[in-house]
């Protein structure tokens, strides 16, 4: 019997089966090096790329250092040697060069550093020490011993057991980052030596399939990532391990989660403020945990995923775009991570006409919506997030935005200090830290939040109903088969619709089911972004109860100016011009200062224990002066630099079943009984898409 698929197998004159991976075309080769390519490959490559080697080379020969605290904004995080860069040079170099003594050298490091110290066992990085010490196994196989290659076999089992109740939720950043890629390595650069790595490849194998691939494909969907900003440390490892496995085996991992994987380079540029940065990096934005506010080496770990996925799609148009806009920062900002430039950012590829490419993504797997008014980089830039519920280290947060022209004008609050800490629990995790809504019933509670047993205040934002469900303290479901049985707990927000016409670019999405049913009956944003900076902003809220308050919220990066309906907010280069529409009467707070981390009746404090660089410094209140079940919010926000001192008044009309507001000469109109409207520009009416338009 013929079956599809098995003239592409390749045999080997290796005849013990090495794989069970109903993806691989052909056995593992018996040669070293392997998991990057052959020594001729990688010759080949020094003389590619001379000045990436050359600087490869430095750190091979470097000492390593103590890197700054990781809350130190002014620390060069740039010019340090860690252990993991310096094995990879040392490697990289003792393969290339075929130098002995270095492959002494590299082998003495590996059980300095990892065989020879006790394994670590918890939510550590137990499985990134086993990736390191598999790097110098496979790069300098040649210099083991045969008792040495047998104590990191041991090791690696070591690491196995004393570990395999960890990391079980490929919703979580562990089973991709602290454990599964080291493991992959481990397996590939022993493979063929006994049984033992081969069945546990088989494990990760059929794990990721079923499991991983699976979470990738409902919350990546479109290449952004419900766990936010932690994609972006473990992603770079993660790619490793997908590419020994393709040059091994010929099991193309990426392959089962295209939707996630084609798209996710496209989405990290739109997840990527304007301007170059500190030792020529880019800042991410940071949804849900995360830091990156200041340089670290992360902004490394992104730019060489990026060029990873770029060169495994590099037939593709729009990678042949985002590898133009690669190319704007053609270097890793760390020193030590030269090497990565020598194995992956490839000269070759072909660059795409980035002024042409498009102004915005949808992804819709984590509810994501992402636009710029151009790719230059004093660009208006903006994101959206509407979206459900999968991972621990998503914030409750539906409805939020950001603004960025030069700086951040509209951005979040507080910082990660801490996991489940006081600070954390009572505001940075909190709606009350973002750019959202605030219903405010006096009878709701919140408790065990992230395992936080201390007290739990009333900010008057979302949920969190998953403590005591198969959720649990972390709000976090274990895979898509807990996620799918359970949908009233994940399922807590839809991106409605995304549309850009060049002029402009519209969103909507439901945020409803983010909030207690008890206090909230609708509340949907809308959002217009009228480039090159004007964002109108329609909100419909009903409460259960018009006694409850509601109050939209604005995290300024900076303490604004001006009173009552217009405040401007002013940083660096950048500036934000606010505009309270509707309601016609509010009541505007500023809570800036000593006042910036309280709230409530009785105005608790909730400070960080530590700070990790700029954050929001004002939360902007706005609330009804008249008390009602429902309510629109209407608000112009506009982006401009620091020198425009004014921007068009906004001017609404309420009328039945609409509200019209005219910008100068645009007017925009929002139904008021459904989520919906039409634009105006210049005299051509465009009516709001009800869906997401892929372009």
């Amino acid at each position: 019997m013929e079956f599809a698929g098995i003239t592409d197998f390749v045999p080997s004159p290796n005849r013990v089966n090495t794989v069970f991976s109903p993806l691989a075309t052909r056995q593992v080769t018996k040669e070293h090096p392997r998991l990057f390519g052959s020594r001729a490959y990688l010759q080949g490559l020094a003389k590619e790329r001379p000045e990436a080697y050359r600087r490869t080379k430095e750190i091979a020969n470097r000492e390593l250092t103590k890197p700054p605290h990781p809350a130190d904004a002014t620390g060069d995080f740039g010019a340090q040697v860690s252990v993991e860069s310096k094995l990879f040079s040392m490697a990289l170099v003792a393969a290339i060069e075929e130098d002995a003594v270095m492959g002494r050298k590299v082998v003495d490091f590996v059980f300095e550093h990892f065989i020879n110290q006790p394994v670590r066992v918890g939510h550590v990085p137990f499985g990134a020490d086993v990736g390191n010490a598999a790097i110098g196994y496979d790069l300098c196989n040649e210099h083991w011993t045969a008792e040495e290659k047998k104590r990191f076999e041991a090791y690696m089992f070591e690491c196995r057991d004393k570990n395999v109740d960890q990391e079980l939720s490929p919703f979580h950043d562990g089973w991709w980052g602290y454990k599964n890629w080291g493991f992959v390595l481990g397996t590939l650069a022993l493979m063929g030596e006994s049984q033992q790595e081969m069945l546990l490849l088989y494990q990760i194998d059929r794990e990721f399939r079923y499991v991983a691939a699976d979470a990738l494909r409902a919350a990546g969907d479109g290449g952004g990532y419900a766990e936010g900003f932690y994609v972006n440390y473990y992603m770079y490892h993660w790619l490793l391990a997908c590419e020994a496995m393709k040059r091994c085996t010929g099991a193309d991992w990426l392959a089962e989660a295209p939707g996630f994987y084609g798209q996710r380079a496209i989405a990290s540029a739109f997840e990527q403020y304007p301007t170059i940065r500190e030792r020529g990096s880019r800042r991410m934005i940071c949804v849900g945990d995360g830091r990156g506010r200041f340089f670290k080496v992360e902004r490394d770990a992104i730019l060489t995923s990026n060029n990873m996925l770029v060169g495994i799609y590099k037939n593709d148009p729009a990678h042949q775009a985002i590898k133009a806009f690669l190319e704007l920062t053609p270097h890793v900002g760390a020193d030590e991570n030269a090497y990565r430039e020598l194995l992956w950012f490839d000269p070759k590829i072909k660059k795409g006409n980035l002024k042409k490419f498009k102004l915005s993504h949808a992804s819709k797997g984590p509810g994501y919506v992402y636009a710029r008014s151009s790719w230059d980089e004093d660009a208006t830039y903006f994101f959206f997030k509407c979206g459900k519920r999968f991972t621990a280290h998503q914030h409750i947060d539906v409805g939020h935005f950001f603004i960025f022209k030069h700086e951040e004008l509209a951005t979040e609050g507080g910082h990660y200090a801490g996991y489940g800490d006081h600070h954390d629990c009572n505001y940075y995790n909190r709606t009350i830290s973002h750019n959202s809504m605030l219903i405010h019933d006096p009878n709701e509670t919140w408790s065990f939040m992230r395992g936080y047993a201390g007290p739990t205040f009333n900010d008057g934002g979302q949920s969190y109903p998953w403590p005591g469900t198969s959720y649990r303290h972390n709000g976090e479901p274990m895979d898509m088969d807990a996620w799918r049985r359970h949908p009233e707990l994940g399922d807590i927000a839809e991106l409605l619709a995304f549309q850009d016409a060049g002029t402009f670019m519209y969103t909507a999405g439901d945020c409803t089911r983010a909030y207690s049913p008890k206090k909230l009956e609708t509340f949907t944003r809308q959002i217009v972004f009228i480039r090159p900076g004007t964002f109108v902003i329609f909100d419909r809220v009903k409460s259960k109860d018009a006694s409850f308050k509601k109050t939209w919220l604005l995290q300024a990066a900076k303490e604004p100016t001006g009173d009552g309906k217009k405040l401007v907010v002013t940083h660096g280069k950048g500036r934000l011009h606010v505009q309270s529409v509707l309601p016609a009467e509010v009541e505007v707070k500023l809570n800036q200062g000593a006042d910036l981390y309280k709230y409530g009746v009785e105005g608790q404090d909730c400070p960080p224990e530590s700070t990790y660089g700029p954050a929001a410094e004002c939360r902007i209140e706005i609330s009804p002066v008249k008390a009602a079940k429902e309510d629109v919010f209407l608000h112009v926000l506009t982006a401009t630099d620091a020198g425009v001192e004014n921007v068009p008044e906004a001017k609404a009309e309420v009328k039945k079943g609409k509200v019209v507001v005219t910008i100068g000469k645009t007017k925009v109109t929002f139904l008021t009984d459904k989520v919906g409207g039409s634009i105006e520009i210049k005299g051509k009416k465009t009516t709001f898409a009800n869906k997401v338009l892929e372009r």
